[in-house]
């Protein structure tokens, strides 16, 4: 009957320890996922940040664009009065 006793003291003592174990093991897991989720939200607010100024680099590209249009445009119009300003000159220096 003592035998009994002995396996089961020691078989309620590896229990014991087994759930200290896995107590602790649970402790150490439940500080991982904290720092795993701030760093999530840290990683995601970043990533908001960046698609902001992609978005913002988007809309300066499209500006960029346009300016570049109405820059040709512009000089193309500056040759017209260029030329039409030579012509005139030119009409001009003729009446002497």
């Amino acid at each position: 009957m003592q035998d009994s006793f002995d396996i089961l003291e020691e078989k309620v003592k590896k229990a014991a320890e087994l759930v200290r174990k896995l107590r602790k093991e649970n402790k150490s897991l439940d500080e991982q996922v904290r720092e795993a989720r701030t760093k999530l939200a840290e990683a995601e607010k970043k990533l908001a940040a960046l698609e902001a100024e992609v978005g913002a680099s988007s809309g300066d590209a499209e500006k960029l664009e346009a300016l570049t249009t109405e820059l040709e445009t512009l000089k193309s119009e500056r040759d017209l009065i260029r030329a039409r300003v030579t012509k005139i000159v030119t009409l001009l220096e003729s009446l002497d």
